[in-house]
């Protein structure tokens, strides 16, 4: 019988928000799968957790992802963790989660943190209805078509974005949808 991968959020700044049910799931999993193991290891030694720890991130996750999967085939369970925020949401855990799903593996999601739906909440524009764009892409080609197909967008659109490349995204923002389109920009959501 097939184990179960469970997708555990994680803190987007503050240890206080790692949930009790998190920290009993990563007890109980055979191994953990994390996007960075030395961040990782922080979040486990902090909750006294001792795991046996695997690396599981965008470069590696074809080879990783299949090691996983065949542990998870020969019933071990797995714990994801991304470094900050919840696993699959723009991350290499998508492609791990649809591993399973082709190969009759249960997943399972551990709610906690989503910087997404925090930076929605703190934003003052409109939550009814939303998009989530993650990441733009870095070719400009592609970035600004994308930004182009979203012109006649009208609900409350939510990007992710590095700092390092916020003026350039913010100058392709304004270029796509003019001036008077309102923006909130959030960022360390819950640190101390």
């Amino acid at each position: 019988m097939a184990g179960i991968l469970y997708l555990v959020a994680t803190p987007i700044g503050n240890l206080g928000d790692f949930t009790p049910r998190a920290v009993e799931t990563l007890e109980n999993a055979d191994f953990i799968a994390a996007e960075d193991t030395r961040v990782s290891m922080k979040l486990l030694n902090h909750f006294g957790v001792k795991k046996s720890l695997i690396s599981y991130h965008e470069h590696n996750h074809v080879t990783a992802g299949q090691s996983v999967l065949n542990r998870l085939l020969a019933g071990e369970s797995c714990a994801l963790m991304t470094d900050a925020g919840t696993p699959a949401i723009s991350d290499p855990g998508e492609d791990l989660v649809r591993l399973c799903a082709e190969n009759g593996v249960e997943v399972r999601a551990i709610p906690g943190c989503c910087a997404a739906v925090n930076a929605l909440a703190v934003s003052g524009l409109p939550t009814g209805r939303f998009t989530f764009e993650g990441f733009l892409t870095v070719n400009k080609k592609s970035r600004r078509e994308h930004l182009n197909s979203l012109k006649d967008e009208t609900r409350t659109m939510i990007f992710h974005e590095a700092p390092h490349k916020l003026r350039t995204t913010l100058n392709d923002l304004m270029e796509a949808f003019g001036p008077d389109r309102r923006i909130s920009l959030c960022r360390e959501l819950t640190k101390l």
